[in-house]
């Protein structure tokens, strides 16, 4: 259903005029994007996809705070099912995270606005079978459905084969790589309907990644977002700099701001958004050119309904509590809170966490340390930052 005319965004007319990417114009649900029209915050649901009542009180929180488009993560049939109610239940213009599965495609998109699906998990469902048979045939019921796509490509989790065919200290080139070949691939099959998104954790590669991929393609619209972006104020911060420095090159028709944040708490986002969003178009630049790309830098993902234990939140509270004093040392310490992104997106971390319903794995890198309780694991975590700051002195 589409969203009551109040939650369309509206274009902030006041102070100067900031050029645009001639990107092409597509609709997602009662949403245009592209082609000048407003930039569109969104953002996602954190409530368990098949709990219907939970899920439908989520979006329409999100819409009230200004959504034009909600997410919701899709991982089995079961959700695919949830999403038939859901949809009849709001009013809004709805987005399914399509994981590894991609034939729930046919389930899903006569119920939605758009489908987001990710490059790097199409390998997982059917290996043997080629990504294009996979996403022909998102595209097919996709078309069937009426909704758009998106093509969302992430620095953790980015197709194997992209990422063995570069340096391996390049970390934007594979994800520049795997958008061009996709939304190529979906243009020659007809299929132009679609947004790109290339995010990081670390908002100076979401900038170099986005200003690549729009140097080649500058008629696809773009979402822009810096994944794992963490805690407030911190992950508002980084994602102010990243998208200071795009929106006002033209670059961005979509854009969430990704905050490690409860359920109770989700419309953050939506209000961060606009306010960055106000601050830009009025002229207010408050972000500095370059983000700090040393000390301690904590990375958490946003809450999301594929979090498998709601206290993943505090975790990350408390682990930059535990880091606060240790801004002088360069270290990353990632946490992350469910099996999906998890494992993939701690590798780059000096310390990764990524939480499962009853305990925490601990890895160094992409070694794995082991896995510990909840009520332990802060305790092995100092443990690991005193190793790796006593190893930093001694260079």
């Amino acid at each position: 259903m589409s969203p009551p005319s109040d939650s369309t965004p509206v274009e902030i007319s006041r102070g100067r005029s900031l050029p645009r990417n001639p990107t092409r114009e597509i609709v997602i649900g009662s949403l245009t994007i592209g082609n000048g029209h407003p930039i569109a915050p969104q953002s996602m649901c954190a409530t368990r996809t098949r709990d219907v009542e939970a899920t439908s009180g989520q979006i329409q929180q999100l819409v009230d705070a200004g959504a034009s488009v909600v997410r919701i993560a899709v991982d089995s049939k079961r959700d695919a099912e949830a999403v038939e109610k859901i949809a009849g239940e709001v009013e809004a213009n709805i987005c399914a995270d399509l994981q590894e599965n991609y034939k729930l495609a046919s389930n899903l998109a006569p119920h939605l606005a758009k489908i987001r699906y990710n490059p790097g998990h199409l390998y997982h469902h059917e290996p043997e079978k080629p990504w294009q048979d996979k996403v022909r045939y998102i595209a097919e019921m996709a078309t069937k459905g009426d909704c758009a796509l998106r093509i969302g490509v992430n620095c953790g989790s980015v197709d194997p084969a992209k990422s063995s065919a570069f340096d391996k200290g390049d970390s934007v080139a594979p994800m520049v790589a795997s958008a061009l070949e996709h939304s190529e691939f979906l243009d020659s099959i007809g299929f132009t309907r679609y947004c790109v998104s290339l995010k990081d954790s670390d908002p100076n590669k979401v900038v170099e990644a986005n200003l690549r991929f729009s140097a080649q393609k500058p008629e696809v619209p773009i979402h822009l977002g810096v994944t794992e972006a963490g805690l407030p104020p911190d992950g508002i911060i980084k994602t102010r700099v990243a998208f200071e420095q795009l929106i006002s090159r033209g670059i961005g028709d979509t854009i969430r701001v990704s905050l490690t944040v409860p359920n109770e708490r989700k419309a953050e986002e939506i209000v961060a958004a606009h306010e960055i969003l106000e601050d830009i178009y009025s002229g207010r630049v408050r972000s500095v050119v370059h983000y700090q790309d040393s000390g301690i830098n904590v990375i958490s993902c946003p809450s999301c309904s594929r979090v498998e234990n709601s206290a993943f939140v505090e975790l990350a509270e408390k682990v930059k509590e535990l880091t606060l004093n240790l801004g002088e040392h360069d270290i990353t310490v990632a946490v992350m809170g469910c099996r999906v992104n998890g494992p993939g997106e701690t590798d780059d971390a000096d310390l990764g966490l990524w939480c499962a319903p009853s305990f925490v794995n601990l890895k160094r890198g992409t070694e794995k340390i082991g896995a510990f309780p909840y009520d332990e694991i802060l305790e092995k975590l100092e443990e690991e930052l005193d190793r790796l700051i006593t190893a930093q002195k001694t260079v």
